[in-house]
């Protein structure tokens, strides 16, 4: 096992890791910006450093430091957390290059996975579902144009490096295509650095739903159930929930194509493989080779620590537990908590927390970057914190998350907590009646609170 581990992250994941490693008996290291100098995760850790200045490009995406930072404090480990270098392929070769354990997958299978149009190729010769579309990129409108025209609009630009919904556009018909095309490439070369898109078929409607996996190195695979990550804005998502709501039919096919694509590219550590599903049909649409934000849903409903297995099979130890042993237990919600504000559509939000109360106990749960007195700073995402439920079903689940809503006390800053809050009241979504295009359609209700509420 480990002696020291540096976590390349910071906010609510970074402190995630460090209190996993706390009672593991492992030392840890912080890096930070100029910017978060006195920031929880700073002071939690045994040591910290800084690595750079106010900008992600100067820091946290800084891999020359980070790695010497690594190197001089002996840590034999990093954790890249989400985000940031996460699935940087070119940093976990660098890792693996300078003798230190990147606590994820290989090099070769973020590579890999993270070039959409070749994951879909692995996809459909281990068979698995793919939505219809180009089998590698499209380089060109007119080629897209082509495609476009045998699977029926509408159609998606995606780019192939591309997450979080950049480099992302849709189009109806020719003329909105040709448009799409150029302002996706134009997005994905500058979010990315590289301008390679594919195209799919788009599904009107269809809910997102992923499959949590651990892999070791001994071939030994064990999936942790599905999550319902359907409550997005924007293609990022804001509620989630475990297990969901699919039928059991369902749910066996899926778990099947979750295994097939593990062990399609052999792979290792924790990962999650997304899908679309419309109707009775599912489609792989990527594989998240890192941990995810909404991974305590899953938790909550297993009693399993998902970091804590990412750090074992890192070091070199087989899985803990067989799929046998996981047996789902009651429901959970995770809603998340961002500096912004709603009513300005959703602009950031940063400034001091003047005032904060967390609610907790009886099986709630705030994962966040917050104390009293912090400073929210400008550069980085938004999202503060995570609150997280767990009740019997559903119903309680929800019941739970609308009274830690009602408790949890931010100020200083504008935050989406209300608008969290009229999600959890709306008639649709208590029934489950909804899909990703839940809060396009309801934006305008959702927003129909008082700011002092």
């Amino acid at each position: 096992m480990f002696h020291k581990i540096l976590i390349a992250n910071r906010g609510e994941i970074a402190v995630r890791i460090i209190r996993t490693c706390m009672y593991m008996g492992i030392e840890t290291v912080a890096i930070y910006s100029e910017a978060d100098r006195e920031s929880l995760h700073v002071q939690l850790a045994d040591e910290a450093i800084c690595v750079g200045g106010f900008r992600s490009k100067d820091s946290y995406l800084n891999m020359e430091n980070i790695i010497s930072a690594a190197i001089n404090t002996g840590a034999e480990a990093i954790h890249p957390g989400f985000g940031f270098l996460s699935e940087n392929s070119e940093f976990a070769q660098l890792c693996e290059d300078c003798g230190i354990i990147f606590i994820g997958p290989k090099s070769e299978h973020i590579k890999q996975m993270g070039n959409k149009s070749w994951a879909i190729k692995k996809m459909i010769e281990a068979g698995v579902p793919v939505i219809p579309g180009s089998e590698g990129v499209v380089k060109s409108a007119a080629a897209a144009i082509a495609i476009a025209d045998k699977i029926g609009y509408p159609v998606l630009i995606k780019a192939s490096a591309g997450g979080g919904g950049r480099g992302m556009r849709i189009a109806h018909d020719v003329s909105s295509l040709k448009s799409a095309f150029e302002t996706a490439k134009s997005e994905a070369i500058n979010a990315f650095g590289d301008g390679a898109l594919y195209l799919e078929k788009y599904l009107e409607n269809p809910r997102h739903i992923e499959f949590q996996v651990l892999c070791d190195k001994y071939d030994n695979i064990v999936h942790l159930y599905q999550r319902d990550c359907s409550i997005q804005r924007r293609n990022q998502k804001i509620i989630e929930e475990a297990p969901g709501t699919i039928d059991e039919a369902l749910q066996k096919r899926m778990i099947e194509a979750t295994i097939k694509a593990c062990k399609s590219i052999k792979y290792e550590n924790a990962g999650t493989v997304e899908f679309l599903v419309s109707g009775n049909d599912f489609y792989f649409i990527e594989m998240n080779t890192r941990i995810q934000v909404e991974h305590p849903i899953t938790e909550m409903i297993l009693g399993k620590d998902i970091v804590k297995e990412q750090i074992k099979i890192a070091s070199g130890e087989r899985l803990s537990f067989n799929q046998s042993d996981l047996i789902i237990n009651g429901y959970s919600i995770e809603c998340r908590i961002n500096a912004e504000n709603p009513k300005e559509q959703f602009q950031p939000s940063p400034g001091k927390i003047k005032l904060l109360h967390i609610p907790s106990g009886n099986g709630i749960r705030f994962d966040s970057l917050l104390y009293p007195e912090c400073v929210i700073q400008p550069y980085y995402d938004s999202m503060i914190g995570k609150l997280i439920v767990h009740g019997e079903n559903r119903d309680e689940a929800i019941k739970k998350m609308r009274s830690a809503l009602e408790e949890l006390v931010i100020h200083g800053i504008h935050t989406n907590q209300m608008f969290l809050y009229m999600i959890m009241n709306n008639p649709d979504y208590l029934k489950g009646n909804f899909d990703t295009s839940f809060i396009q359609l309801k934006l305008e209700r959702l927003l129909e609170y008082d700011e002092d509420e």
